[in-house]
């Protein structure tokens, strides 16, 4: 079964499906090594950790396209990956979809966002006609080979024109074809169930972790997400928070080191190197240098 198959079967089961954000290789194995059965490529944590800038806009085709194919090409799971507004009109996302599904990713999604986009949940967002939307979905339904191919459509109109236009707009981009509808910002539990509700595919939302949003989408349980209707959560922004906040605790660490004869042991703030060794395919890469290694000892 491929990955894209793979993926639109969990899309389309009765369970919610949870999918991590992944931006590297470590974040990548370690989603799958932790058993989550497919993960979501966060163009956020792209920008922030390749560029060190906020994600507005700033990342481009390429340099997305590059990251995406590393990063699929380190792990088995499907991928779903985050082509922002597809790079400009139709035509654009047709060639932008056709490049990301030979990245070997599964599925990309696509916003309706003008560009420069902006993260969702930030201030200042504006959005393009839904009709030019539709017809840029359609490009990227014809665009992919697979027919398996997950196409997920974003919309953030929330912010803009209000929950009745972001259901209209969520089921004219599911009559475009899309397979997966993202409504981001939403504001309230009860958004994400009238939402929910009313939409002809299922429904994705994105969720933080560990910090009450006071002005954009509450926190709330996956078993709660499950029984509002929601089919996909996402979390985009959780481990590169975690990571950020591992690397504090590692740098301030060090500064007090600095002040000190005494070594500092601190195993809890650092993985091992035999664990590191595990998570980035060490053991895989000693099979195989054995093997011909071997072949070439046999030759001489």
């Amino acid at each position: 079964m491929t990955n894209a198959r793979k993926l639109r079967k969990l899309i389309n089961a009765k369970k919610l499906l949870v999918m991590p954000g992944i931006f590297d290789g470590y974040s990548a194995r370690l989603t799958e090594q932790s058993g989550f059965p497919a993960g979501f490529i966060s163009g956020g944590g792209l920008s922030e950790t390749l560029l060190g800038y906020s994600d507005v806009g700033l990342m481009g085709f390429e340099l997305n396209l590059a990251a995406v194919t590393r990063i699929a090409a380190c792990t088995a799971i499907p991928l779903l990956a985050d082509a922002d507004t597809g790079y400009g009109n139709a035509v654009n996302v047709y060639h932008t979809v056709r490049a990301f599904e030979r990245a070997g990713v599964a599925g990309v999604m696509i916003e309706d966002q003008t560009w420069p986009k902006r993260c969702g949940h930030m201030s200042g967002k504006e959005v393009i006609a839904a009709e030019e939307m539709a017809e840029k979905l359609r490009a990227a339904c014809d665009a992919r080979r697979d027919a398996d191919f997950v196409i997920k459509s974003r919309t953030d109109a929330l912010a803009t024109h209000g929950i009745k236009e972001v259901i209209r707009r969520l089921n004219l981009y599911a009559d475009a074809g899309a397979d997966l509808l993202f409504a981001d910002a939403l504001l309230s539990a009860n958004d994400i169930r009238v939402v929910a509700r009313n939409v002809a595919k299922p429904l994705c939302v994105n969720m933080g972790f560990g910090i009450r949003r006071r002005s954009t989408t509450p926190l709330i349980s996956p078993a709660r997400l499950e029984e509002l209707g929601v089919g996909v959560v996402i979390y985009p922004r959780l481990l590169t928070a975690c990571a950020v906040q591992g690397m504090k605790h590692g740098v301030a660490t060090l500064k007090q080191a600095m002040k000190s004869k005494r070594v500092i042991e601190r195993p809890d703030l650092a993985v091992g190197f035999e664990e590191l060794n595990a998570l980035v395919g060490f053991v895989e890469l000693q099979r195989l240098e054995r093997r011909y290694a071997a072949k070439l000892r046999k030759s001489r």
